[in-house]
């Protein structure tokens, strides 16, 4: 079955246990790198809202979201007052 859309209280319910879920993972040994696929940690932190901002309900919130991502090579826009920061450019290495 297709689906065209999701709740998004929902997925934001669900994207925040994965991302703590993976957080106690990595504390418990679990490998970030691709090198190790068979233990490799859930890569929550490549996803951006659709204006390529940061999540703050990530496991330690928009300062770690900010930090996995320019480990990974991504350039981070400062927010603006209450608007947390973005992913410069993220629209060219979107995946479809």
């Amino acid at each position: 079955m297709d689906a065209d859309s999701t709740c998004p209280m929902t997925l934001g319910i669900f994207l925040r246990i994965i991302s703590e879920a993976a957080e106690e993972d990595r504390l418990n040994g679990k490998n970030m790198s691709r090198a190790q696929s068979r233990e490799r940690i859930t890569p929550y932190w490549r996803v951006i809202k659709d204006d390529g901002s940061l999540n703050p309900k990530f496991a330690g919130g928009v300062e770690s979201h900010a930090k996995l991502l320019r480990k990974e090579g991504h350039k981070i826009t400062p927010g603006k007052g209450k608007k947390p920061p973005k992913v410069a450019e993220f629209e060219k290495v979107l995946v479809s």
